[in-house]
């Protein structure tokens, strides 16, 4: 005859219902469960699978890439992982931020561009593969390098209130270079005529390198452009700075006044430099990334080499950098808006 089982002290053991048994273990599968690594808690050994890409939009050798470069050697000594910059120019900054946001949102994959490049990109670029606001968030803002207003030696204005009225005197007939239509030295100049209320010709060049001969020859008489490309032509009395367009003076140029102090109040622009990620990278990566980078930018050594590229250091939250997204959208929009610009 069958024994009826027993448990270890000899008495009968009492029967479990088939429906019991399958909770006792589904609760088992739990406690198993629970001592394996989730997605989320796996992203705290972030990073260790493989080398970090830094994206910089722009051709090697320039601005961007310099930047890229200090913070790529930085970064990669503080997460004890290689980060590689990985340069992707054309088409305003844009190819670089396309390959971002198809990137997978995994902390691998970064990018160093500009909010303001980004801002003006959707009112530019008709076919953009990307928006953006949406597909882009920005981890911290790195810091801004100074635009001013720069004329030829030769030009009769000596301050900006000369200018403003001899443009003035001569509608149509004074001329202004920039890197090409829709960037951020075109807008400088169109956002300089609304508020000045004077009518400029504008010229547009491949480049600021492409237009220096004619600034310096006076073929050209001025440009609104980001300072370190003319530094070394201003000191050398070949062009002249009118105004730096920060709400502070310039330290490379502390002579030079602010357009508010020369009597354009409320008109401000500057390059930027921001780090991205795709815009679904977990937070954790995200605030990571930030805590590193301002441990960085905080350093003396680094902010005396970026000084040196004419760039001030921010730092900062990536709620800052996202609210300055916005912004700076609305700023340029209703600059092009009222410019009544169009772009092919």
């Amino acid at each position: 005859m069958q024994q009826k089982p027993r448990s270890s002290d000899g008495t009968p053991a009492i029967p479990v219902p088939h429906g019991r048994r399958l909770v006792l273990a589904a609760a088992a599968l739990l406690v198993m469960a629970s001592t394996v690594p989730t997605g989320a808690a796996a992203q705290t050994s972030w990073p260790s699978a493989k080398p970090i890409t830094l994206i910089a939009p722009y051709p090697a050798g320039g601005g961007v890439d310099a930047v890229a470069r200090l913070l790529a050697e930085r970064l990669g000594a503080r997460l004890s992982q290689t980060v590689n910059v990985d340069n992707r120019p054309g088409a305003g900054s844009t190819i670089g931020a396309a390959s971002l946001a198809r990137s997978a949102p995994d902390g691998y994959t970064l990018m160093l561009g500009s909010i303001v490049d980004y801002a003006i990109a959707t009112h530019v670029h008709k076919n953009l593969s990307f928006d953006p606001a949406r597909d882009l968030l920005p981890v911290v803002e790195v810091g801004y390098g100074t635009v001013g207003l720069i004329v030829t030696a030769d030009l009769p204005a000596k301050n900006l209130k000369e200018l403003i009225a001899l443009a003035k005197s001569k509608p149509g007939e004074l001329s202004y270079a920039s890197s090409g239509v829709g960037g951020l030295q075109h807008l400088n100049a169109e956002m300089f005529k609304q508020m000045a209320g004077v009518d400029m010709v504008h010229v547009p060049y491949k480049g600021t390198a492409q237009f220096l001969p004619d600034l310096i020859s006076g073929r050209i008489p001025l440009s609104i452009d980001s300072i370190p490309a003319h530094l070394a032509n201003v000191r050398a009395g070949k062009t002249r700075a009118l105004a730096v367009a920060s709400a502070t003076r310039s330290p490379t140029l502390p002579d030079v006044p602010t357009m508010a102090e020369a009597g354009l109040a409320g008109y401000e622009s500057a390059t930027n430099y921001t780090v991205f990620v795709p815009a679904k990278t977990p937070p954790e990566i995200v605030k990571r990334l930030n805590t590193e980078l301002n441990t960085i930018l905080a350093d003396a050594e680094l902010a005396q080499k970026l000084s040196g590229l004419g760039i001030t250091v921010l730092g900062g939250t990536s709620a800052a950098a996202v609210a300055k997204q916005g912004t700076e959208a609305v700023r340029w929009a209703e600059v092009i808006r009222r410019g009544n610009l169009t772009f092919n």
